[in-house]
């Protein structure tokens, strides 16, 4: 039967037994022949841009290319699949293939979400879906029940973090097939865990983008984002193109939900933007479960994330909170450089407004940049927001990669685990983050030639102001063992400490689920309250209907008084403690009425 769940409007699909559609938007070129199995056949072309062809007698798995007036061929900008690397042939694949296993998975409710970000590549150390497949089953256990897949779009090499994909439908090759990839997502529905997957919309990577040549408008010139030619959203090819990505990895692999990148670099001059048609059209098209939508956005923005008077969400869901992460970090580290400017300063005060109120800039002026930075913020609910800390960015733009625990210390570092896992926020975890993994998570590439040549010469330059760097002694992303170092080290599960850590994370993931769950999903906006702060001090409270949740945090170096915090204790850390004493976290709870 042919796969009708979704028709994009680029690419190859097929629309009948053995019959697939060949469409590509090319107004760059006079004609546009496709080559399909050694075959080639002229392709149609209209009036605007597009050329397409229909053939018969296809089978999946076939190779094809489109090929241009100058004998120059081509990969399908719209591919679903690579038979190798970024710039070889594309792969016919038919949506039903691939019988899945798990057909009456319903999803799962955000406020029960545990996010856990992974890389396929350094998850493990075959670094591939089949094998993370593997580990499910340990990440339930865990009480994982959300896992971020960090970019899968085909990019140039077989190394890199995925932002820099430029076949935006096509799963990357060295990672393994669609069908794997779908036996991954099918797996983790199994074993009781939601799949989102990191989605890149606002450039296009560096290797393997032939759009300029197809299509030269697919581009803005007038617009450069931090990592390539920003892309024209207005213009009616690209705009479909984009809109239609991630509607198709949504139903193609029956993901639970994306993240979208960088979303501030998404800049559109239409009306409505391009980042509210794709959340509309997804709201619309996918009713039958519930789909997590979250965003990236350094200017820490509520419009897009917008609650109905019922609490359900038109648009997206929630959004990373970096301001969390950052007063954490220079609370923890003590660090200032670069964007830790904005939290040298009393860092405490800001932790707190943050799990109080959501961001700590709610458009105060910013000292990195010298400009008003966020919005009001504390009539946002606690879930929508994703918080962490540390996560793939705040790791890997470091110059070498080191984890918060090789920063701040096992103790500290746990410590604000539990402050994380057990605040009303939603938290996400980084891989190897549960069991105390303290290997670096560095930025590594694939390139070769003058291009892997001034990504390394890029990558030294970028840290030539931070005081403590040697240029030279920055890792070469390019190199292979700048990889090899960033995977995972499972055996670390096994050793005392490991285990100890692991142990820890499993029983907060517990308390989480069974205590702080039940008080989210009733709540609105306005529920935190700052009840003190001090140097390396901190006490928030949330009241719910379902009850009020009761957090302090100290990681200076003198006693404090507790404030009155209601209710039992459900978590001590030391166990014991009943003071707030230097490397302490004492989070209770108390009863309210239910509904």
């Amino acid at each position: 039967m042919p796969h009708t769940a979704f028709a994009t409007r680029w690419g190859a699909r097929f629309v009948a037994d053995g019959t697939v559609h060949f469409r590509v938007w090319a107004p760059g070129q006079q004609q546009i022949t496709l080559r399909l199995s050694g075959t080639d056949r002229q392709m149609t072309a209209s009036e605007d841009g597009w050329f397409d062809t229909r053939v018969t007698g296809v089978s999946a798995g076939e190779e094809y290319q489109f090929v241009l007036a100058d004998g120059t061929a081509l990969p399908d900008p719209a591919s679903r699949a690579q038979t190798a690397e970024v710039n070889g042939p594309s792969r016919v694949v038919s949506s039903t293939q691939y019988e899945w296993q798990h057909t009456r998975w319903q999803g799962r409710p955000w406020e029960e979400s545990v996010i856990y970000e992974l890389h396929i590549g350094t998850f493990t150390p075959e670094g591939t879906f089949t094998a993370a497949a593997e580990k499910l089953p340990y990440l339930a256990e865990t009480g994982i029940t959300m896992i971020e897949v960090m970019p899968l779009a085909q990019f140039g090499g077989n190394r890199g973090w995925g932002y820099d994909g430029v076949l935006l439908y096509a799963p990357h090759s060295a990672y393994g097939t669609p069908e794997a990839f779908k036996a991954f997502v099918d797996a983790a529905h199994g074993v009781g865990i939601s799949v989102v997957l990191d989605i890149v919309l606002n450039h296009f990577g560096p290797e393997g983008n032939y759009l300029p040549r197809l299509a030269p408008a697919f581009f803005d010139p007038e617009r450069m984002t931090a990592w390539g030619a920003g892309i024209a959203y207005q213009v009616d090819g690209a705009r479909q193109y984009i809109l239609d990505a991630p509607l198709y990895w949504l139903q193609e692999y029956r993901l639970d939900g994306l993240r979208f990148d960088a979303v501030d670099q998404m800049k559109d001059v239409s009306e409505p933007h391009i980042l509210i048609e794709i959340a509309e059209r997804i709201r619309e098209e996918i009713t039958d479960r519930p789909v997590h939508l979250t965003t990236e956005d350094s200017r820490n923005v509520t419009f897009l994330h917008p609650r109905n008077a019922d609490g359900n969400v038109p648009l997206f869901t929630a959004e990373w909170n970096d301001d969390f992460h950052n007063a954490i970090h220079v609370l923890s580290t003590g660090e200032s450089h670069a964007y830790y400017q904005d939290f040298a300063t009393h860092p405490e005060q800001l932790a707190a407004r943050a799990l109080a109120e959501g961001f700590a800039y709610q458009g105060e002026m910013s000292p990195q940049t010298g400009k008003p930075r966020g919005a009001v913020s504390h009539r946002q609910p606690p879930v929508a927001f994703v918080d962490f800390i540390q996560n793939h960015d705040q790791i890997g733009n470091r110059a070498h990669g080191e984890r918060l625990i090789t920063l701040a210390g096992a103790e500290r570092t746990r410590l604000l685990l539990a402050a994380l896992l057990l605040s009303p926020h939603i938290p996400l975890l980084f891989m190897g983050e549960e069991y105390g993994e303290t290997r670096p998570f560095l930025f590594f590439t694939d390139f070769e030639g003058e291009l892997a040549q001034a990504v390394r010469e890029g990558r030294a330059r970028e840290f030539a102001g931070h005081s403590g760097y040697d240029q030279d002694a920055v890792p070469d992303p390019n190199a292979l063992s700048t990889f090899e170092q960033s995977t995972l080290r499972w055996q670390t599960c096994s050793d005392p400490e490991g285990q100890h850590a692991l142990s820890l994370t499993r029983t907060l993931l517990a308390l989480r689920q069974k205590y702080i769950v039940p008080l989210l999903t009733p709540a609105k906006g306005d529920v935190g309250e700052i009840l003190q702060t001090s140097e390396g001090f901190l006490s928030v409270r949330w009241t719910f209907p379902r009850g009020t949740l009761s957090m302090t945090l100290n990681i200076g170096n003198d006693n404090h008084l507790l404030p009155t915090l209601p209710g039992d204790t459900l978590f001590a850390w030391p166990q014991d403690a009943a003071t707030s004493a230097p490397g302490s976290l004492i989070v209770r709870l108390s009863p309210g009425a239910k509904t």
